[in-house]
């Protein structure tokens, strides 16, 4: 799962190279957090977020195949 939101990201974002996804198991299923760099947020969100809920009906599917709970949260980068 982590690697399909890193394929879906980098191809959405300018600055592919910022893409970080991470993947963490919870008693309530799989958590992918996706980070992106601040001036590609709005690409990854999409208009009225259709491009974020597209992302994580993708993820979605490909993990009902596997029969696991997987739950897509976008962050944004922190610049320290």
């Amino acid at each position: 799962m982590k690697e399909l939101v890193k394929v879906i990201a980098e191809a959405l974002v300018d600055a592919p190279d910022e893409v970080q996804v991470t993947e963490k198991e919870t008693d309530k299923g799989l958590v992918i957090g996706l980070k992106v760099a601040d001036d590609d947020m709005g690409k990854v969100i999409g208009k009225q977020g259709r491009i974020a809920k597209a992302i994580r009906t993708v993820t979605k599917a490909a993990a009902a195949k596997e029969e696991i709970k997987v739950t897509v949260e976008i962050h944004q980068e922190q610049e320290v």
